[in-house]
C-alpha cells in the first residue's frame, strides 16, 4: 500500500471516529435536555410532563408494600398521560414530587438510557429509575419506556 492510501485510509478512519462521537455528543445532549425538562415539569407540577411520552412506551412500574408484597404493573402509555394530568393538581396540593440525583447517559440504539436515582420528597424514599429516549419518525425526542419502583405512603 502506498503512502497516498494510507493516508487516505487514516483520513477516513479519523472522520468515521469523529462523526460517531458527535452523534453520540448530540444524543446524549438530546436525552439531557429532555430530562431536564421532566425533572422541571415534574417539580412545578406542570401536566405538560405528559406530552414527553411517546402514546406506544412501556411504562412498568414495581411497588414493594410494607408486608414485603411486591407488585408489577404495566400501564398503557395513553391511560397514563391521562392519569399524571388528573393526578397533577393533587400532586401539588400535597406537594408530591420527586427530586434525581446519580443520572448516568448511556448510548443504546436508537437513543440514550437515562438511569438515576429518584427521591420521593413526600414519602421521603430512594427508588431507582430507567428511561429510555429516543427519536421519533419526525426526530422529535420521546421517552419510549420508564421502567421505576415505588413503595405506597
Amino acid at each position: 500500500m502506498d503512502l497516498q492510501m494510507k493516508l487516505f485510509s487514516a483520513l477516513a478512519m479519523f472522520l468515521l471516529a469523529a462523526f460517531s462521537l458527535a452523534a453520540f455528543a448530540d444524543n446524549t445532549d438530546e436525552a439531557k435536555r429532555l430530562f431536564e425538562r421532566y425533572a422541571a415539569f415534574e417539580s412545578a407540577f406542570d401536566s405538560s410532563i405528559a406530552a414527553l411520552y411517546a402514546d406506544d412506551a412501556i411504562i412498568k412500574n414495581k411497588r414493594t408494600y410494607p408486608t414485603g408484597q411486591v407488585r408489577e404493573m404495566t400501564i398503557p402509555a395513553p391511560k397514563y398521560k391521562l392519569l399524571i394530568k388528573a393526578a397533577m393538581p393533587l400532586a401539588k396540593v400535597k406537594g408530591d414530587y420527586n427530586t434525581y440525583s446519580d443520572t448516568t447517559f448511556t448510548e443504546q440504539a436508537p437513543g440514550v438510557l437515562i438511569k438515576a436515582t429518584r427521591f420521593s420528597v413526600l414519602k421521603s424514599y430512594y427508588s431507582p429509575i430507567s428511561i429510555l429516549v429516543a427519536p421519533d419518525a419526525t426526530g422529535h425526542w420521546l421517552i419510549r419506556e420508564e421502567l421505576s419502583e415505588s413503595k405506597p405512603f
